[in-house]
């Protein structure tokens, strides 16, 4: 059974930090493509930040020089470091993963930046 469960969401103050993380079982996980999604109230899905089986690393203007994705292929885990938050990074944060045909997605972890 596919299971992604993410972990280390919270409330947080502008400019603090997160580190999120995403627990992987059922599938290859080296073999896949990881990525971090994020969806705000009333908006659209959208990509956060990606990281492929070799490492190379891909990130969205609106995080980029804030965050950083990493995965640890022993651990089947890969986590999300978020630095400087903003009022505007409040979402749920998904993790995904991509191999092919298939796609899986967690459930999602609230991030609520907000002083």
């Amino acid at each position: 059974q596919v299971q992604l469960v993410e972990s280390g969401g919270g409330l947080v103050q502008p400019g603090a930090s997160l580190r999120l993380s995403c627990a992987a079982s059922g599938f290859t996980f080296s073999n896949y493509v990881m990525s971090w999604y994020r969806q705000a109230p009333g908006k659209e899905r959208e990509l956060v930040a990606r990281i492929i089986s070799a490492g190379t690393t891909t990130y969205a203007d609106s995080m980029k020089g804030r965050c950083t994705i990493s995965r640890d292929n022993a651990k089947n885990t890969v986590y999300l470091q978020m630095n400087s938050l903003k009022p505007e990074d409040t979402a749920v944060y998904y993790c995904n993963a991509w191999y092919g045909i298939r796609t899986y997605w967690g459930q999602g972890t609230q991030v609520t930046v907000s002083s």
